[in-house]
């Protein structure tokens, strides 16, 4: 199994930035497509992005529109997911996952990855 934990969410001003981080141990993190989902009051939760196994393919939800930027340092065990220009209705809880599985461009629903970190929330206040 592999174990994740994230970190950096916090109340942010509309139009600033933020760096999240999903730190992974317990199983060799390069072996994991991993994706960043994230969850707003009241609303299922969604995909953000995900990247392959090495970080050379990367893919993105429609509504990213090139705020977010998904990347991961496997010397480190750790995604991430940096977002700027932030809006009030990025406020959500953002959890990262990771999958063993393949063919990361269709893994874009909650059911296609098996370990979850506890999430991280982002708040975005206007």
């Amino acid at each position: 199994q592999v174990q994740l934990v994230e970190s950096g969410g916090g109340l942010v001003q509309a139009g600033d930035s933020l760096r999240l981080s999903c730190a992974a141990s317990g199983r060799t993190f390069s072996d994991y497509g991993m994706a960043w989902f994230r969850q707003a009051p009241g609303k299922e939760r969604e995909f953000v992005a995900s990247i392959s196994r090495g970080g050379s393919i990367t893919y993105y939800a429609d509504f990213v529109r090139g705020r977010f930027t998904i990347a991961r340092d496997n010397a480190k065990n750790t995604v991430y997911l940096q977002i700027v220009s932030l809006k009030p209705e990025d406020t959500a809880v953002y959890y990262c996952a990771a999958t063993g599985g393949g063919n990361l461009a269709v893994r874009r629903r909650r059911s296609d990855y098996g370990y979850w970190g506890q999430g991280a929330q982002v708040t975005v206040s206007s």
